[in-house]
Formats: C-alpha cells, structure tokens, sequence
C-alpha cells in the first residue's frame, strides 16, 4: 500500500512518508515469515527484484511447491497399516489406556430392520443450539422439530443450568403439541466426548465447542438429565439411548439400506464408527449373546497423535497445530476437517506471494490475517467449471484482490485442490480400512458432515481412493445421511425398545 505525498509537502514530510512506506512493506515481509513454513527456504525475493517468470514456469513452481501436499499410492497404503494397528490398540484391553485411538463401544448391537413403528423423541445436542425432535416411524419417517438456543452464560455456568434448560424447552415442546399424557422414548444425541458404559450411560471426557458447565465433567450425561426431568416433574420421558452424531448417521442410513455397516462424519471435524464383531472388542463388558457384534465409535480424529502420521503431516500442519487450542491432538482431524482446511489453504498462499509466484508478491492485510480463508471458499472455488473463475475472483475481491489474473486464478485453484483433495484422500485410506475389517461383500457407508456435503468433488475422490485401497471382492457405497443426528436418535430408541419389548415377551 503506497502512500503518495502531496507535491507541496516540506522535505521533512517526505522523509518520513518513505519511512512509513518501507516500514509497511516490512510488516508485509515479517508476517508471511512469522508463518514460520519459509525457514526452509531461506530469505524470500521481492517481486521486484526477481527476473519475470513466464506463466507456465510459475505454475510449475507453484506444483512443485504444493507436491508435499499430495500423497501417493504408497504413503496412502502406510497411513492404512498404521491405522489398522492402532485401531487394534485401541480394542485391546491392555493397550487401550496408551492408544490415541479410543474405540468405545456404544453398547449399539442391532441395526434398524426397516419395520420399526411408533412415536418418539431425539434430543440433540452438540453445539450452541439443540433440536428437539418428535419422529413417527411407519412405512415412511415424519419429523417435527424445533431449534433451542443455549445461552452464553448457560454454556459456562453450572452443570445443574444445563440440564434445566434444556429439561425446560423438552417440556415446552411436549407441551406446545399436547403430548404430556404420553411416555414417549426418548434418544439423546450427545456429540461431545464421551466414555460410554452403557446404552444408556455415557460419562462426558471433557467440553469442546465452547462449553465449560461445572459439576459435568466425569459424569453420566443421562443421569443428569434424568435428574432435571424429575425436578420439573411435569413431564414423563423414557431416555431409551445416549449416543453421538456418528453413530445416528449410520442408524439412520441402515433404517433405509439394511448394508450400512459404517458411518462417517466429514465436517467440522471427523469421526468414525463400524460394526465389530464382539470377539475383536476385548473392552467388551455386556453380555455374550446374540447378536455377536457391537458398533465401535472410533474417535479417530485422534490418529496421529502418537507421531505415528509425522511422516504425511506438513510444516503448514505444524503450525496449524501450533496454533490451535488443543496442541499435540486430534491431528488426523486437522488434516481432513472443515475447521482447518481454509486455513491450511491461506497458509500455503501466503508462502506462494511472499515467494512473488502470486499477486506480484504483495499479500493484502485480510490474507494475512488466520482465518480469513474459509474452508467454504475451497468449495466454492472448486465448483467453478474448469477454466472459469467467477467464484474464485469473487472470493479474491473479499481478500482485497481486485485485478487477479486468469493464470493466479488458476493457481489459487490448484492450492484448493491439493488441500481438498488429500483431505479426501485421507478420509478414503481410514474408510477403506474399516471396510477391510469389517470384509463383507456389500457395505454401504453412511456420510454426514459440511464438508462432504457441499464440497463438489469430495464424494467422486473418496470414492476413487476408496477402490484403490480396498481388498479385492468387496463392493461398496457412500450414502449421504438425512438428518443423522436427529432421526438417528430415534431409531437407537426404536431399536432398544424393540429389543426390550421381544426380551420381555420372552420370558
């Protein structure tokens, strides 16, 4: 950003504005190096003192620069052993308390059969708004549902609020539909880190998302809910199931296509669950009678935090992780999720200006400001036919890039791509793993989440990987998820009341 004197300013004046000048494109410099991802490579090389670079040697150079970022068949291939091995670690009972990769069961046993009937309840909470839903299966599923806030100062204060509150607007909707004679069953969608010791007993690990309530932590999240429901005591709720937003999206997938065996979570962050035959599960606490199989919440963002992926992980990684709230965790996460894709995007950006191979090698203030390349952005420059940039020029007027090129559109394409396209990739190497283990003839994988969602290319590339990676005679399909959270719950409550049910005419 140039500053231009006014031609009657004193002498003085104008020293002090090329002062200003040269110290402007000095804080430019130092807040690119800061990045820390430029050490490698010695003092960058303004633009204006670099020869000119034709357009095809620029893009070779960008290539060059972003090929760390693109993993091959055989790196792939490792990431898969190594996931294997710690998948197994994290079954095991002795290795479990070390292992990154925790594999909780839900103590979830039977897949919906399509015949489930009835009225129930879902609550789901994971985030500062909760939904309540009331789902009618039959030979098809209605919802009715209403989003609750949770205040700031709820989010922060004592468990016992919480729980209240959110015990208070389950009445008001049960109220508001004149449901209060019934004893409907009620799923608890939970998605905050849990260790489950039962169906219908989960112990909060620890708060994500903003949430601090006191009094939680280490405590079963049903029971105080119970406990809030019974303080009103004005409404009757049967909490038949606590389980997370994984596990709802493979429940409700399997309601429709009895295959699911696997559901996946590609969002803001990501997650994984599968079904495990119980002779696997060594953590295995329940009874041993049929069905021999219990669905494993995985909590694979978690891979890597051992060092075991230091070997695909990048500089960029390093300070992303740095960076963040939770240093030294949930590291395979940071590599796929939508929370941190645009940010490894800008950061490779800026690299790729500060080495004047982008915009004349002059970044604009939001650039180099964390954050300010949103994950959404990839997407929307990526939905862009192939030598059409109207997104990626809009997106780069927000930026304060007003004059881009064709050929720097390209480039700042190609940087989306190679981000977008390992998170696929590494997302499709821990697929193909759990279909290997699961080795069924058909499987079909239950997806949710942002970034899978509205990404135009994420679904081929996971699919694409997927088959390169899998052993041979298995076939499968990514199904993307209606509503998982919510119906999910529904169907844990249907399916546990179904078995209750037959165990009781039983005896």
């Amino acid at each position: 950003m140039e500053i231009v004197a006014a031609a009657d300013s004193d002498e003085r004046g104008l020293s002090l504005l090329k002062v200003v000048n040269v110290l402007q494109r000095v804080v430019v410099f130092v807040h690119s190096f800061t990045l820390e991802k430029l050490h490698k490579l010695g003092p960058s090389t303004s633009s204006a003192e670099m020869p000119t670079m034709r357009e095809e040697d620029i893009a070779a150079k960008i290539k060059e620069i972003c090929q760390e970022l693109v993993l091959s068949q055989e790196a792939l291939h490792e990431v898969c052993a190594c996931l294997q091995e710690e998948l197994n670690r994290g079954l095991a009972k002795e290795s479990n308390p070390e292992a990154t990769i925790k594999c909780f069961p839900t103590y979830v046993r039977e897949l919906p059969n399509g015949k489930e009937k009835g009225r129930f309840l879902a609550l789901d909470l994971g985030g500062t708004n909760f939904r309540v839903l009331l789902i009618e299966l039959g030979d098809r599923c209605t919802m009715d549902s209403r989003i609750y806030a949770v205040p700031q100062p709820i989010m922060v204060g004592p468990g016992d609020g919480l729980f209240d509150h959110i015990a208070e607007c389950l009445a008001s909707f049960i109220k508001e539909r004149d449901m209060g004679h019934e004893l409907l069953p009620l799923g608890f969608t939970f998605s905050f880190p849990c260790k489950q010791e039962g169906l219908t007993k989960a112990r909060l690990a620890r708060w994500t998302k903003g949430f601090k309530c006191e009094g939680v932590e280490g405590r079963d999240v049903v029971d105080l809910l119970k406990q809030a429901i019974a303080r009103r005591g004005d409404v009757k709720i049967k909490i038949c199931a606590v389980l997370n937003d994984t596990t709802g999206t493979l429940m409700s997938c399997a309601w429709k296509n009895h295959n699911c065996r696997i559901g996946l979570i590609v969002g803001t962050g990501t997650n994984a669950c599968y079904m495990e035959k119980l002779e696997k599960v060594e953590l295995w606490d329940g009874d041993m009678e049929d069905p021999l199989q219990v669905v494993i919440n995985t909590e694979w963002g978690a891979f890597g935090d051992n060092g075991c992926l230091d070997f695909v992980r990048t500089e960029y990684d390093n300070i992303i992780d740095r960076e963040s709230i939770n240093p030294g965790r949930q590291l395979y996460e940071k590599m796929i999720s939508g929370m941190y894709m645009g940010e490894i995007a800008r950061q490779v950006l800026v690299r790729l200006v500060s080495e004047g191979l982008l915009f004349g090698g002059y970044a604009s203030d939001i650039l180099l400001e964390k954050g300010s390349f949103f994950t959404k952005y990839i997407s929307e420059i990526e939905s862009d036919k192939v030598g059409d940039y109207n997104n990626c020029r809009i997106i780069l007027e927000e930026l304060g890039f007003n004059d881009a090129t064709d050929a720097e559109c390209a480039n700042v394409r190609y940087v989306c791509e190679c981000v977008s396209r390992r998170a696929a990739h590494l997302a499709a190497a821990g697929v193909a793993v759990l279909l290997n283990r699961i080795r069924e003839e058909s499987v079909t994988v239950a997806v949710d989440g942002s970034v899978y969602r509205f990404h135009p290319h994420f679904h081929n590339l996971m699919v694409e990987q997927i088959s390169q990676l899998l052993e041979p005679g298995i076939k499968f399909d990514l199904m993307l998820s209606e509503d998982g959270s919510g119906r999910g719950a529904a169907l844990v409550a249907a399916v546990a009341s179904r078995s209750a049910s037959m165990s009781a005419h039983a005896r």
